[in-house]
């Protein structure tokens, strides 16, 4: 298998490999045009958005500076707000709902290394996707881990790391990021 085979498959792979590092300087040239768009240009701006994501539904935003590792693994629903300083680490994708609203200098990643210095010293990592369901808000300065999937109707309050999923029409915060509270949904059944 080649590494990119193995990292499209949820293996261990060799960041630093040719075909690997091509995605990511794709992305970083997509996330450059992007985020020298003018702002006034709302038609512009989501163009960009457009050509950079693997899908964006209705209305897409996503503010200045805006990083990302690939790109075409990010599929985001209706409505979708990245605010300024946002990074989606999308080496594996990232599902993000409709009605989702993410807070300046949030993280979300999909990458992990290994724990052991001879697996970091041959580069590798491993990649697993995560999913943020609908009418999600996540407060500034998160960061989303590996593998995670976060519910519908969730609130993620400013600095929390989530480490581990999110059920449903809760407020979660904290390092790591535990249930504080349930929510009600007051859409309704249908979201």
């Amino acid at each position: 298998m080649t590494e990119l085979e193995k990292l499209d498959a949820g293996l261990e792979y060799d960041f630093q490999d040719p075909e690997v590092n091509a995605r990511k300087l794709h992305a970083m040239a997509g996330c450059r045009r992007l985020n020298a768009v003018d702002p006034a240009d709302a038609a512009a701006q989501e163009a960009a958005v457009r050509e950079l994501f693997g899908s964006a539904g209705e209305s897409p935003c996503v503010l200045p500076m805006f990083n990302c590792d690939n790109g075409k693994n990010i599929y985001v629903g209706d409505d979708f707000l990245a605010n300024y300083n946002v990074t989606i680490l999308d080496i594996a994708p990232v599902h993000i709902g409709n009605h989702v609203m993410i807070g300046p200098s949030t993280m979300i990643i999909t990458v992990n290394h290994p724990l052991s210095p001879r697996g970091r010293r041959q580069h590798l990592g491993q990649a697993k996707p995560v999913t943020i369901g609908n009418d999600v808000w996540i407060g500034g300065n998160c960061t989303i881990l590996p593998g995670v999937s976060i519910g519908n109707n969730v609130v993620i309050a400013a600095g929390a790391v989530v480490t581990k999923d999110v059920p449903d029409n809760c407020v979660v915060g904290g390092v790591p990021a535990t249930v504080i509270k349930q929510i009600e949904n007051d859409l309704g059944e249908d979201q």
